[in-house]
């Protein structure tokens, strides 16, 4: 079963749907029980860096999110789910984040003849080997919906980059950590594989 979590994020349903296509019993919820249950949890969503920390706190989910990495049970985050799991967001000064790696969240450059936010397809360049991204050819595109980006502050952890007037880091991965800046519910046949990639993450064990 794959928890995702409830905070009155938006696109959270989305996640939920891609999930049963697939077959996988998904549930939406803020239980702590469900939560620190279930064979991998999601954090998806998008919405505003402050807004959504402050909705966390006020749900208790902080600590539970915290649990669920000293568990190590597999964590994949979505988009807003992605820069939550860091530090800072350059959207919401002065609010912390989650903490759960190390990095900034910046926003992405005003360049002449670039629309942000960042909203359509662009293509992944595959660092390593990350785990979500078994059984896909380099150059792979999946949907982006943003306006800021992640700056890791270790490299190591990242697993795929994009172009979009600077270099965006679109996914990383650390132990039962995952996440992604792009919408894998929303990138067709290559999203749905990256779904399938992490259900089997939760089979397999970290």
């Amino acid at each position: 079963m794959i928890a995702i979590i409830d905070y009155d994020a938006g696109n959270i349903k989305s996640v939920e749907k891609a999930f049963q296509f697939l077959g996988e019993e998904a549930v939406l919820t803020r239980d702590r029980e469900v939560i620190l249950n279930a064979d991998g949890v999601v954090l998806p969503g998008v919405g505003a860096f402050g807004d959504a920390m402050e909705k966390l706190h006020h749900y208790g989910l902080v600590e539970v999110i915290h649990e669920v990495v000293d568990w190590k049970i597999p964590f994949l985050g979505i988009c807003l789910g992605l820069q939550l799991i860091f530090e800072k967001s350059d959207e919401s000064p002065g609010v912390e984040g989650l903490g759960l790696l190390k990095g900034e969240i910046l926003h992405i450059p005003e360049q002449s003849g670039l629309k942000i936010p960042h909203i359509g397809w662009n293509s992944l360049s595959f660092k390593g080997t990350g785990r979500l991204f078994y059984g896909l050819s380099e150059g792979a595109y999946v949907y982006f919906v943003h306006s800021y980006y992640l700056k890791a502050e270790d490299d190591g952890i990242v697993t795929a980059v994009t172009e979009y007037g600077t270099t965006i880091h679109a996914s990383v991965e650390q132990g039962n950590l995952f996440a992604c800046q792009f919408h894998p519910e929303k990138s067709s046949k290559t999203g749905l594989q990256i779904l399938r990639n992490f259900i089997s993450v939760t089979r397999e064990g970290i």
